[in-house]
């Protein structure tokens, strides 16, 4: 029997990096998972609750697992920070023994963030994929911190042919971007993102890969203000490279 996964798509992806979603997609239909979209998913809510404003992170929360809760299968994302939300911080957000709860506790057991998910409970690190460049890996603060997830995406990348997994001065290091902390404090968001950058071209990397969007844009932007050459993408695009792939 196939493993179904449900596509968890997240706001930043499916604003600014619908590609990373469709490669996911292709990427886990490979490896024999068959993958649903409940397409009423919104927000689940973890802006609102990062912000402190929790009466309206419930509300989102709630239309969340409305939709999630009656799926099969597990629940997938890529997205370290959105799947952090969805497993430990729903439980704060409802009160103990109400349906909402009851939810919160079986979508939390079944959500995954991509490369845990792979690791775990695929039990696949080589995925077939070929990038012939040199990567740096930013450690993202949810996937790591909230997720535990300091192995899991190198162990992916080590496993790519062709690619050479450099040291990256700093790797576990935030980059400044927190969400609404990089609007509530920019100067010291801005100083963050600049080190980052320094560290980043320091290594030698023609990449740097992490595994959240807004890190991902973060960067890719303060490389651009730099002038780098380097490329910020998903671990999902290096992952779903195939031979001849650039």
């Amino acid at each position: 029997m196939a493993i179904k996964a449900q596509l968890f798509i997240t706001c930043l992806a499916e604003q600014f990096f619908p590609d990373v979603l469709k490669r996911m997609v292709g990427l886990l239909e490979r490896l024999g998972v068959q993958v649903g979209f409940p397409e009423e998913q919104t927000c689940c809510g973890q802006p609102f609750f990062n912000s402190g404003y929790r009466s309206q992170a419930r509300d989102l929360a709630a239309k969340w697992l409305k939709v999630f809760g009656p799926t099969d299968g597990f629940i997938v994302s890529p997205s370290g920070s959105c799947v952090d939300t969805v497993r430990h911080h729903f439980l704060e957000l409802f009160a103990s023994g109400s349906l909402e709860r009851r939810l919160a506790e079986d979508v939390a057991s079944r959500t995954f963030e991509f490369t845990q998910f792979l690791v775990h409970q695929l039990n696949v690190t080589d995925v077939g994929a070929w990038f012939p460049h040199r990567v740096a890996y930013h450690a993202s603060c949810h996937l790591l911190r909230g997720l535990s997830a300091r192995d899991e995406p190198k162990m992916l990348l080590q496993a790519v042919k062709g690619l050479e997994l450099v040291p990256l001065p700093g790797e576990e290091t935030c980059c400044g971007f927190g969400g609404s902390f990089s609007v509530i404090y920019p100067e010291v968001s801005k100083a963050m993102m600049e080190a980052k950058v320094r560290a980043i071209e320091s290594s030698g990397a023609e990449v740097v890969a992490a595994g959240d969007a807004g890190c991902i844009m973060n960067i890719a932007g303060g490389l651009r203000r730099a002038g780098s050459s380097v490329r910020a993408m998903h671990l999902v695009e290096i992952l779903a490279a195939g031979r001849g792939a650039s």
